[in-house]
């Protein structure tokens, strides 16, 4: 019944987006009452919030090719692929627009951010032991530059967003970290 219910809100959210979307539609597209709905989430906020996180807290794979610009390019290419996704959109939508008004929202896009960070970390580990970043370059500034582009472009100016922006994305990281640009602290 869990597993429904979340597919189910993913399902609604993409097609109505998140001011749109009714526990009864959910309840419904999953096959269940909405009274069931309303026994294991009390709000349809916190239900939002279990189905975004539940979603987007797969496994990201995280390349080791050998070498820094085909690991990051392998990572921004994921993430285009992830956002430019109908499910993607709806959580670029959701948390940019819901997540100042209800502060679970804000915590679950912070958590996600901080854990894809995380996973990510040792592609710049790696590149800075095999000596193809300076020492002090910091992974989650590294892998802030690589999104940032790609982000404003999904959520700015809603320019085309595929390989060629992940490349592009990679090139520009690559080269702040190599001037030094991308320090700890």
């Amino acid at each position: 019944m869990r597993a429904a219910v979340l597919e189910a809100t993913m399902a609604e959210l993409t097609r109505t987006g998140y001011a749109a979307l009714t526990v009864e539609g959910v309840a419904q597209r999953a096959g269940v009452h909405k009274t069931t709905v309303y026994r294991n989430w009390k709000t349809s906020d916190d239900l939002v919030a279990d189905a975004l996180t539940t979603h987007f807290a797969v496994d990201v794979p995280i390349p080791d090719t050998g070498a820094v610009e085909s690991d990051l390019r392998a990572l921004a290419r994921s993430l285009v692929a992830t956002m430019t996704t109908r499910a993607g959109r709806a959580l670029l939508a959701t948390v940019l627009s819901e997540a100042v008004r209800v502060p679970r929202l804000a915590d679950i896009k912070q958590a996600l951010f901080d854990d894809r960070f995380r996973r990510a970390e040792p592609v710049v580990t790696r590149a800075v032991e095999r000596g193809e970043l300076p020492e002090e370059t910091d992974p989650a500034e590294l892998l802030k530059a690589l999104a940032a582009p790609i982000y404003f472009r999904l959520v700015f100016t809603g320019e085309t967003v595929d390989e060629t922006t992940a490349d592009r994305a990679v090139d520009v990281a690559l080269a702040a970290a190599r001037a030094g640009a991308l320090p700890r602290g």
